[in-house]
């Protein structure tokens, strides 16, 4: 018998103090990224929060019903049965999803340093997944809507933004996005985001500029 190891990219949820309000807010994100959670390895970062085995268990079934799998529970030290099991040891990888294959970069030799940044050549087409914690992404084409482009650093598209942008995955608060048209569904920074309803319409189909002031996620024209 044969045991291998496999790793996989997995998006981390962190509950904050009151529950229902970080529900509430779950539920607004789910609504304007409709589909985001289905189908993705999801671990539960309970660090920052004092919950009971009984609440754990409440939570999981809450993220369930909302499609949300968790795969693995962190920041416990002990969990009850029929509980997802705990996780230690994760870090961010550098990955791209579901990516065109004509836009990933090419393997470095292994003495070659890990790239901070990546450019894709083409446009993200709905239904692509760009993920890549280490740095920048500069996308020459559009973010079409449906797609999503995830990035450690900033984002800079030079077409037009139609899906979802989220700089600063790994906690960069000095990350921005940047595009030339701006029609995004959902534009995020460390966490911070703004959908669709919330950009101001006269920013719509124009170059606008996105970045954190405090806690507040600031979206600006350019030109």
């Amino acid at each position: 018998m044969r045991f291998r190891g496999r790793s996989y990219m997995a998006f981390a949820l962190a509950p904050e103090a009151p529950i229902a309000d970080w529900l509430a807010e779950l539920d607004t994100w789910i609504r304007s990224s409709s589909g985001f959670f289905v189908g993705r390895p999801v671990v539960l970062d309970l660090s920052g929060v004092k919950l009971s085995g009984g609440a754990v268990a409440h939570l999981v079934k809450e993220l369930e019903s909302r499609d949300v799998r968790i795969m693995g529970l962190e920041g416990l030290e002990a969990t009850e049965p029929g509980l997802p099991p705990i996780l230690k040891g994760g870090r961010a990888l550098s990955a791209i999803d579901n990516a065109d294959p004509a836009s990933r970069p090419k393997p470095a030799a292994p003495s070659a340093p890990e790239p901070s940044s990546l450019m894709i050549g083409t446009s993200v087409r709905s239904g692509q997944s760009i993920v890549f914690p280490a740095g920048d992404v500069t996308v020459l084409g559009s973010i079409a809507s449906g797609a999503e482009v995830v990035a450690g650093g900033s984002i800079h598209v030079y077409g037009a933004l139609r899906g979802r942008a989220m700089a600063g995955s790994n906690g960069n608060r000095q990350a921005r996005i940047f595009c030339s048209k701006a029609e995004a569904e959902l534009m995020a920074i460390d966490g911070y985001y703004r959908t669709a309803e919330h950009i101001d319409d006269e920013l719509r189909n124009r170059p606008v500029q996105a970045w954190l002031d405090g806690e507040a996620l600031i979206v600006a024209a350019l030109d």
